[in-house]
């Protein structure tokens, strides 16, 4: 049975168009559409975090108070970019969040993708390592954080401590078991599909990658999926490792969803650069009556080897309306499909 969640960016504007038009509608609505997702049945709610922009940034007080408000959904990232965090500090956080949430804590992680301002991460602190690349400062944070959160002792103790400390180095507390497992990469190539796997980390695709091949988009992830399985099990890891991928999918119910999404034009992978080197391709949207749907997802090679599905939804036409959007998939084209 494979698992189904949604993906929020967070956007807001101030436009009167808009149902976010606060970083606060933002987030409190991200709170509630949780909480309307765990009721539908969905099992997982992931956000997207940016910096510099308009959108989610710090994910992990949002997290928490989505633990705090749910009991069953996995909450999530998707994701967090690396090249902009403190890893000892940012453990410290995801282990709050997890406890908090009864560990339902799915870390995404990753490199992260072009920002809205140049070179974001010198504004935190951070510079590339002698020779090396804003890409290698994002690696080498993530290897910090699983380093950590294996929840091992690696610091000196006082030995005049304000309280007693338990014997030998001391570890970050709090210390949630099991996060280690929950963390996964958000990989946009396969090179970097099979560095996660080697890692031990599960993986999330999203709608772009490097265009490697030439070949149709969903054809280019299901192959990276399968090298990052190979990966995975050349590595010798002996747990299962879990795969997400991300769509865009409308099923048009009614008047409103036509008026939204139905009127085509994004049926077709694109082809554009994410910067000067790297051309990336795009997957389509979907968007149809819920029969069409089941016919045109059946034929996406990267869903068919996922195991969890991420909706992405439009944060900015509200929580009703995004609720009704998972709900459709839910009940009108899930079923058929046979992942729930």
């Amino acid at each position: 049975m494979k698992k189904i969640g949604f993906l929020s960016f967070g956007h807001w504007t101030p436009s009167p168009q808009s149902q976010a038009r606060s970083a606060g509608d933002a987030l409190l609505q991200s709170i509630d559409l949780a909480v309307a997702a765990e009721e539908l049945g969905a099992d997982g709610a992931y956000f997207r975090a940016h910096h510099f922009a308009r959108q989610l940034a710090s994910p992990f007080p949002l997290l928490a108070a989505v633990g705090a408000r749910t009991s069953r959904i996995e909450i999530g990232t998707g994701v967090i970019d690396m090249r902009y965090e403190n890893p000892l500090y940012m453990a410290e956080d995801a282990g709050a969040a997890d406890l908090i949430a009864g560990g339902r804590l799915q870390l995404g992680i990753s490199r992260g993708s072009p920002e809205q301002v140049i070179d974001g991460w010198r504004y935190f602190g951070y510079q590339p390592p002698e020779g090396g690349s804003d890409a290698d400062i994002g690696r080498r944070h993530a290897e910090v954080l699983l380093d950590v959160l294996r929840g091992e002792g690696f610091a000196e103790p006082n030995p005049r401590p304000m309280f007693p400390n338990p014997p030998g180095k001391l570890r970050l507390e709090p210390h949630s078991e099991g996060l280690r497992e929950r963390i996964w990469w958000g990989s946009g190539s396969n090179a970097t599909a099979v560095w996660a796997a080697n890692l031990g980390m599960n993986l999330q695709s999203s709608t772009l990658k490097d265009d490697e091949t030439g070949l149709p988009f969903h054809v280019q992830q299901a192959d990276q999926i399968r090298a990052y399985r190979a990966a995975w099990k050349a590595a010798g890891h002996t747990r299962t490792p879990r795969v997400s991928v991300s769509r865009s999918i409308f099923a048009l119910m009614n008047d409103r969803d036509r008026a939204y999404f139905g009127r085509g034009g994004e049926g077709d992978d694109k082809i554009g650069f994410i910067d000067d080197k790297t051309r990336a391709i795009f997957g389509r949207s979907y968007a149809a009556a819920p029969d069409v749907l089941v016919e045109q997802l059946r034929k996406d090679e990267a869903i068919a080897e996922a195991d969890t599905l991420l909706l992405t939804v439009p944060n900015q036409l509200g929580v009703e309306y995004n609720a009704h959007v998972i709900e459709s998939i839910l009940t009108h084209v899930a079923p058929a499909l046979g992942w729930r």
